[in-house]
């Protein structure tokens, strides 16, 4: 585990910043600072459901038990990122604009009483603080909570935190050992450097969206961010890689995220075709442009999509259509000559898949070993047998809100359950908590620090 961030601000001790098994049983700590290495207690949370149960026996200790985050992110990318960081034991403490706090707490319908559910669905776990960082008080702020803190990340345009003294450059003089994690459009250099970055611009710019669509239709945007999903979740594994290395090196370092880099990175296959070929990529709606059968069909009252991978898949397929002859035409033997011959063999496919509802093709498809599925609506999501045994809602009471329900993660761990989470913030709901529990401020001068607008605090009635 990770030594707690309160403990490196009065010793400044470097390395050794995991703790190794004979530590954590009750070993020697570091021998440069022996209270380096003391984590907080996992945190509790009160009526909770979902993220699965402990198994018997385990002590439910989380691997970022102690780890603290300095989250300056806001929208989507960032807070996924850390929310799931959060998910895992850090202690996330949310910095946000007095007042309006995450532009995604204005976006919206719907609300639950008056908070925005985008904003409710990738902020659990977290704490937050309302500061005014174009105040010197309130940046002066930031850079203690750096200096007590594992994790510093932040979505501004390059620069613009170095205006305020809160570049890494910055950071790394008072706080060496902190992982920094800037996300950004474009990267820290280049030619776009500059701009902002939006999920679907990045998806655009990336080729995303070019290969998203019905064949022959226009480009078309994915149903949710997925560009900032797959940002975070590189964000995610980076700044755990961060945290890998500090423990090997002792020292922190600066790690660059990006929209469109984490976007292109995605296109895999498709990348690998023109990189390779000179293969220009088109949209394929639901199919696949190597793989036939790999698509939705139309039933007589919705969708079922249906992947034959490989060549005794497409049998049983057509087996299962009481097709036989499809089977052994010659045009369609192996999965490149399906791929040939796409057209006359999905016309083919499509027509008898007409024939029935969806339920009865999934009563036929079942225990086939052919993958299959319907295509969903979010109450059909929400009431799928499997979704429900994997315990993917996470219900929560919220401060104003009342009780909230969300997605949780996608992850479920033998030693461990990621379960008891704390409600989305309130912002500022944490400030004065923050100032005195982390940074020692005393009474006086946090009255005179609220009374100055440097920072804000959120009375929870």
């Amino acid at each position: 585990m990770l030594r707690a961030g309160l403990a490196r601000r009065s010793c400044r001790c470097l390395g050794g910043l995991w703790r190794s098994p004979r530590q954590a049983a009750g070993g020697s700590a570091s021998p440069c600072c022996p209270r380096a290495l003391s984590a907080a207690s996992p945190g509790s949370g009160g009526g909770a459901r979902g993220g699965g149960v402990p198994p018997a026996g385990a002590s439910n200790v989380k691997p970022l038990d102690g780890v603290k985050i300095l989250d300056l992110t806001r929208v989507l990318a960032g807070p996924f990122a850390t929310m799931n960081l959060g998910d895992l034991g850090a202690e996330v403490i949310k910095v946000e604009r007095p007042g309006a706090g995450d532009d995604t707490r204005a976006w919206g319908p719907p609300f639950a009483g008056t908070e925005s559910v985008y904003f409710l669905s990738v902020n659990r776990n977290k704490k937050s603080i309302a500061i005014n960082m174009k105040d010197s008080k309130g940046a002066k702020l930031i850079r203690e909570l750096a200096a007590v803190s594992d994790v510093f990340v932040e979505n501004y345009v390059p620069g613009k935190l170095a205006e305020m003294g809160l570049g890494y450059e910055d950071v790394k003089k008072i706080a060496p050992h902190v992982v920094y994690c800037s996300i950004t459009g474009y990267g820290q250099t280049g030619p776009m450097v500059q701009r902002g970055g939006y999920d679907s611009i990045a998806a655009a710019v990336s080729g995303l969206m070019h290969i998203t669509g019905h064949e022959g239709g226009e480009p078309v945007r994915p149903g949710v961010a997925m560009t900032d999903l797959a940002t975070g979740l590189y964000t995610y594994g980076a700044i755990m890689a961060g945290l890998l290395q500090r423990y090997k090196t002792g020292k922190g370092l600066h790690i660059d995220c990006n929209l469109l880099s984490s976007q292109v990175a995605c296109l895999t296959h498709v990348a690998a075709n023109y990189l390779n070929f000179k293969i220009e990529a088109k949209r394929w709606g639901t199919a696949h442009g190597s793989i036939v059968p790999y698509q939705a069909f139309k039933t007589k009252d919705g969708y079922i999509v249906v992947g034959a991978g490989n060549d005794q898949q497409f049998v049983t397929v057509c087996k299962i259509l009481n097709l036989p002859e499809v089977s052994k035409d010659s045009r369609y033997k192996t999965n490149t000559l399906r791929v040939q011959n796409r057209k006359e063999l999905i016309d083919i496919l499509s027509m008898r898949f007409s024939e029935k509802a969806t339920i009865e093709w999934l009563q036929l498809f079942e225990g086939s070993g052919v993958p299959y599925g319907p295509i969903n609506n979010m109450q059909q999501v929400f009431s799928d047998p499997q979704v429900l045994h994997n315990e993917l809602v996470m219900e929560m009471n919220h401060p104003t809100a009342g009780r909230i329900a969300v997605p949780g993660p996608g992850v479920r761990y033998s030693e461990f359950a990621v379960s008891h989470p704390k409600p989305p913030p309130l912002v500022g709901q944490h400030t004065v908590e923050i100032l005195k529990g982390m940074l020692g401020y005393e009474d006086d001068a946090i009255e005179e620090l609220l009374r100055t607008g440097a920072v804000a605090q959120h009375e929870v009635r």
